[in-house]
């Protein structure tokens, strides 16, 4: 494998620079002095940023793209294996990465690596140690999955031997990191495209797990089935959390309560200070053990985590408040998974709503097919499901399903539902039907937060 050289800047070129995660680490290489190009289909407010500091984006992609001093190449698990661009770096034999294996050598540069890892959490949880973090002042280095008030985007890049990052395990790409820290928030089916079966997932976070150097520090959450299994045999230290009143843990989240907007306060373990979230929903307490346990791992005073949690209003499409029309509250989230729709809509419950009309598009025929009844039990904790169509990402076959087979499913199980077949008919529904004080959430991983803005176009 090509190794990178902090030391010795070379020309790099992206495919699919603009990527969350690839636009980040195009960044940090340019802060280091490398030179960068890269391409994309269309362009976007990330290679707009990407442009502004001199990086020359190519929209399309084709042999040509390529230039003649290119001495490495870094792309995507999405890029195609007949990729023009991919096809013309093999045939001149120039090194490639994928994006995690460049990931993973960044990390090597710093002296404390911190990934965080888990079905669901990663970017609120890497988002809330940034903000402890930079509450203490450790000007650290991060590459989120979503963009981060407090940094003004997707990417920081800091002067000090911190880096923080999410860690997916979609392909195992994980796997190719050299973290120091590991966060290990849950695990769950997902990603069936690529996983057999739970029992494969739980492999590929062992493995994560055993990443870790003797010196390094695991922390995971202690209400994960058998997390047992993951810890045993570990040589590095192992910090445990939970919000569960059940659970033993290290960090355990004591007398939990609400405020009116369904944002959580609570005690760790027999402490009398609280500590505040503006951030809704109890799934969020448990992110904030974590980033609690690693900040004073980190020799961070509480106090100071304290205000740094207190910092955090949250990422966008993670329950992010876009406005009011008509009376009609607008919430957009990122939710495509059964349990991260649960949290969800259990947050909503403690918002402020006359009724929940819950806005879905499923995420992928494979997920969709994987989870048909669980999405439709998950979403009936709504008033009203509307359901776009699926949005297929990267899949070709539809595997015989559709968001009309899940309308009726929801149907079924005595929920209003509705199917339309495109975003017009659904804003058109929502003007004539939505009522004042209705809370109104866009939700899904795919473009639907498009609904929600030309709602608020009106």
């Amino acid at each position: 494998m090509y190794t990178i050289d902090y030391n010795k800047p070379i020309k790099v070129h992206f495919i699919g620079i603009g990527g969350i995660s690839m636009s980040g680490l195009a960044e940090i290489l340019v802060d280091r002095g490398f030179t960068v190009t890269g391409s994309d289909r269309d362009r976007s407010e990330l290679t707009d940023k990407l442009e502004s500091q001199g990086i020359r984006v190519y929209y399309g992609q084709c042999a040509r793209n390529i230039e003649e001093d290119v001495e490495l190449v870094v792309y995507t698990a999405a890029i195609r294996n007949d990729n023009e661009e991919l096809l013309e770096v093999k045939r001149r034999g120039i090194p490639m990465l994928t994006r995690a294996e460049l990931l993973g050598q960044i990390m090597k540069n710093y002296k404390v690596a911190v990934a965080v890892a888990g079905t669901h959490g990663k970017t609120t949880t890497t988002s809330m140690i940034t903000d402890v973090l930079m509450a203490a002042g450790l000007d650290p280095t991060v590459s989120v999955g979503g963009m981060l008030k407090n940094i003004g985007g997707n990417i920081r890049v800091g002067a000090s031997d911190y880096f923080i990052t999410e860690a997916c395990e979609y392909t195992n790409s994980f796997l190719q990191f050299n973290p120091t820290i590991n966060v290990i928030l849950n695990i769950e089916e997902d990603h069936l495209d690529f996983f057999k079966d739970i029992n494969d997932i739980r492999n590929s976070f062992v493995k994560f797990a055993k990443l870790l150097p003797q010196d390094g520090l695991l922390v995971i959450n202690a209400d994960i089935d058998d997390h047992e299994r993951i810890v045993k045999d570990l040589d590095c230290k192992v910090i445990t959390v939970s919000s569960s009143s059940k659970a033993n843990a290290d960090y355990l989240a004591k007398d939990i309560v609400y405020d009116d907007h369904g944002c959580a306060s609570f005690r760790v373990n027999d402490e009398d200070n609280r500590i505040v979230l503006k951030v809704p929903g109890k799934h969020n307490v448990g992110n904030a053990l974590a980033a609690i346990a690693v900040g004073e791992y980190l020799g961070i005073d509480r106090d100071v985590i304290a205000k740094g949690l207190l910092e955090f209003e949250g990422t966008d499409r993670r329950f992010q408040y876009k406005g009011t029309v008509n009376g009609i509250t607008i919430i957009d989230d990122y939710a495509h998974h059964p349990t991260e729709i649960r949290a969800t809509l259990n947050a909503a419950a403690n918002y402020p709503h006359e009724r929940i009309v819950c806005i879905f598009q499923p995420h992928t025929y494979t997920r969709t097919k994987a989870f048909f009844e669980d999405f439709a039990d998950a979403l009936t904790l709504s008033d009203v499901v509307i359901l776009a169509p699926i949005y297929a990402a990267r899949e070709k076959d539809d595997l015989g399903m559709s968001s009309e087979l899940l309308c009726d499913e929801i149907k079924k199980k005595g929920c209003e539902a509705y199917y339309f077949s495109t975003f017009p008919e659904i804003e058109k529904f929502v003007l004539e039907k939505c009522l004042k004080g209705d809370l109104l959430i866009t939700m899904g991983a795919g473009d639907i937060v498009k609904v929600g803005n030309e709602l608020l176009k009106q």
